[in-house]
C-alpha cells in the first residue's frame, strides 16, 4: 500500500459517517486520505434507524432510492404494564421526498458507501492503518500513521477530521472534554431473523422490571434491546440460552435465528467544541446519544453535510478559512438538543421503579387526552428543528415557506427542456445555488456579479409553478410537480440562496437579487458570523 505524503483532508475513520464525508468531498474532487485501523466492516448491532433528514444526506452522497434495503415505520408505540398503550408517534408518510422514519441494516449501508468511493479518484482509502499522533501549525497538519505491518508513515494534510467514534483518538489528542453522562445500566441488543410473530412498527415496552425497545428491520429481521437488571453480567446475558429465554414471548415455541448479540452501555456526551484550528470532529467523535429517539447516526450525517462543502470551498479557494468556524457554531447546539431529547425519552422508557412508572406513564396517558399535548408526540413536534441560530446565513425573517438557517424544502420537479423527473436536491446539484421561484434569478445581475457568483462555485436555477407556462430563461428551469414551493409558501418572484447542504442562506424579492447575491458572497469571504 502506497500512502501519499500530502493530501487536502486526512479523514480518520471509515464508519458510515466517515464514508459519507469521503463521498461528499470526493464529489468536489477534494484530495482525501481515509484511514481506518479495521480491515473489515464492523458487524455487531449498532444503528438501525434513519429519518428523512438522514436519507436526504445520503441522497447528497449519491445513494439512490433502493440502494439500501429499508422498512418504512408507520408509528412508534409506547406500552406500559399498568396502563397498556399510552402514547404514540406518527411516523407514517414522507417529508422532503423521503419516509419520515425507516429501519435499515448498517453493514449494507457501509458497504454501499464504500463502494461509491471507487468512483471518486481524489479519495484514497487505507484500511489497517491507524493514527498515532498529529501536530498542527499555521499551514496544515502533520500526522503520523502506523500500518498493520508495523511501518510508520508521515502525511501532511491541510485539515484532519476525526470520524473515529466515541473513543476518538483525534478528540483525545486535541485535549477536548467530552462532557455528559454515562448511564450505569447496560443493555443487551439482539438482532434475529425468521421471527414467527411479525411486527411492522417500533414498540417500547416500558416495563420497569425490564424495559424493552422492539422493532422490525430489513431482511426479515427484528431487533430487541433488553435492559440488564442489577447483578446480571455481559457474559451471562450473551449466552444463547439467556437470549432464547428473553425471546420466548415472541418465539411461540419455535427456534429463532439469532444473528447478532452484544451488550452496550449507553452514553450522552457532547464535545466542548467540534473544531480546534485545522482539526474537526464528526459523528460519535463529537457527540454520542442514547438510542431512544434513533438520532445517533442521523446526527453524524448532519455533521458531514454541514462540514463537507465548507472544507471543499476553503480547500479550493472559493471561501475564506473563517467559513470553517461556522461548523461547530451551527452543529453543536442542535446536537446537544437531540442528546437532551434522547435523555428525556429515556426517562419515559426506563422508569427506575414501579412507582415512577405509575406516575410517569399515568401522567402521559392523561395528558395524551389533550389534543395540543398529544400532537407534541404524535406529530413529532418535540423533535428539535434542524435550524441554526448563528452561522453562515443572513439574519432576518424569510417568506412563509423558507427559513434562513434552515433547510430548503424538497419536492419532485420536472425539467422543462428534457422532461426528466427528479427530486429537487438532485436538480440543485452540489453547488451554491441562486434559485428563482417563477423568475430567472440571473437576469437582473450585472456581468461582474454573475461572474463572481460562478467563480465562487455558484449556479443559477429557476423553479416554475406547476401548470404555468414558463417564459424563456437563461438558466435551467424545473417545474414544481408536487407544489413543494407553491406561491402560498414561496411567492412567485422570490429568490433564495441555497447552500450545498440545502440550508437557506438568504432570500428576498427579485428586485433585491443583486444585493442578496453579493451579501452571500461576502459571507464566504469574511469572518462575519450572524
Amino acid at each position: 500500500m502506497n500512502l501519499p505524503n500530502q493530501t487536502d483532508v486526512l479523514l480518520v475513520g471509515l464508519g458510515p459517517v466517515g464514508a459519507a464525508l469521503a463521498n461528499l468531498l470526493g464529489q468536489y474532487d477534494v484530495s482525501v486520505l481515509v484511514i481506518d485501523k479495521a480491515c473489515e466492516i464492523f458487524q455487531a448491532p449498532r444503528a438501525i434507524a434513519l429519518d428523512n433528514e438522514a436519507l436526504r444526506v445520503l441522497q447528497m452522497c449519491g445513494l439512490q432510492d433502493g440502494d439500501i434495503d429499508t422498512i418504512a415505520i408507520p408509528e412508534v408505540r409506547m406500552h406500559s404494564p399498568h396502563f397498556g398503550f399510552y402514547s404514540r408517534a406518527n411516523t407514517a408518510g414522507a417529508a422532503d421526498g423521503h419516509p419520515k422514519l425507516v429501519t435499515f441494516y448498517q453493514p449494507q449501508l457501509e458497504q454501499k458507501l464504500r463502494a461509491r468511493l471507487a468512483s471518486h479518484p481524489s479519495v484514497q482509502v487505507a484500511l489497517g492503518v491507524s493514527l498515532v499522533g498529529f501536530e498542527q501549525d499555521a499551514s496544515g497538519v502533520e500526522a503520523r500513521l502506523a500500518r498493520a505491518d508495523g511501518l510508520q508513515h508521515t502525511v501532511r494534510a491541510s485539515y484532519i477530521v476525526g470520524a473515529d467514534g466515541a473513543n476518538s483518538l483525534v478528540r483525545k489528542l486535541l485535549g477536548l472534554e467530552f462532557k455528559g453522562k454515562t448511564y450505569a445500566e447496560d443493555w443487551l441488543v439482539v438482532d434475529a431473523r425468521r421471527v414467527p410473530r411479525a411486527i411492522d412498527h417500533v414498540e417500547f415496552i416500558c416495563d420497569p422490571r425490564r424495559p424493552t425497545p422492539h422493532m422490525v428491520a430489513p431482511g426479515n429481521r427484528q431487533r430487541w434491546e433488553f435492559k440488564l437488571r442489577p447483578g446480571e453480567t455481559k457474559e451471562e446475558m450473551e449466552r444463547p440460552e439467556t437470549v432464547r429465554r428473553l425471546l420466548a414471548p415472541w418465539a411461540q415455541g419455535q427456534e429463532i435465528d439469532i444473528e447478532r448479540v452484544a451488550v452496550y452501555r449507553f452514553h450522552a456526551r457532547v464535545a466542548e467544541t467540534f473544531q480546534v484550528q485545522r482539526a474537526f470532529l464528526v459523528g460519535d467523535a463529537a457527540h454520542i446519544t442514547p438510542p431512544f429517539v434513533g438520532q445517533g447516526l442521523v446526527a453524524g450525517l448532519r455533521d458531514v453535510a454541514n462540514l463537507g462543502w465548507k472544507l471543499a470551498w476553503v480547500v479550493q479557494g472559493r471561501a475564506d478559512e473563517s467559513l470553517l468556524q461556522t461548523y461547530s457554531r451551527e452543529r453543536q447546539p442542535h446536537a446537544r438538543a437531540m442528546v437532551q431529547l434522547a435523555q428525556w425519552m429515556g426517562r419515559l422508557i426506563m422508569p427506575r421503579n414501579t412507582m415512577q412508572a405509575w406516575l410517569t406513564h399515568g401522567l402521559m396517558k392523561t395528558l395524551s387526552a389533550i389534543p395540543r399535548i398529544r400532537n407534541l408526540f404524535e406529530n413529532l413536534e418535540i423533535k428539535p428543528a434542524n435550524r441554526f441560530k448563528t452561522g453562515c446565513f443572513e439574519p432576518g425573517r424569510a417568506c412563509a415557506g423558507l427559513t434562513r438557517g434552515g433547510q430548503l424544502p424538497q419536492g419532485w420537479v420536472r425539467s422543462l427542456t428534457e422532461r426528466e423527473h427528479m427530486l429537487s436536491d438532485d436538480a440543485l446539484g452540489q453547488a451554491l445555488v441562486l434559485v428563482g421561484f417563477g423568475v430567472d434569478p440571473a437576469a437582473p445581475l450585472s456581468k461582474d456579479v454573475r461572474a463572481r457568483w460562478l467563480e465562487a462555485g455558484g449556479q443559477f436555477l429557476r423553479i416554475a409553478p406547476r401548470g404555468e407556462p414558463a417564459n424563456a430563461a437563461s438558466v435551467p428551469t424545473w417545474e414544481d410537480l408536487d407544489n413543494a414551493f407553491n406561491p402560498q409558501k414561496v411567492p412567485t418572484g422570490w429568490v433564495a440562496v441555497v447552500r450545498p447542504d440545502r440550508v437557506v442562506m438568504s432570500d428576498g424579492p427579485l428586485a433585491a437579487v443583486s444585493q442578496i447575491a453579493q451579501q452571500s458572497l461576502a459571507l464566504l469571504r469574511t469572518s462575519t458570523v450572524h
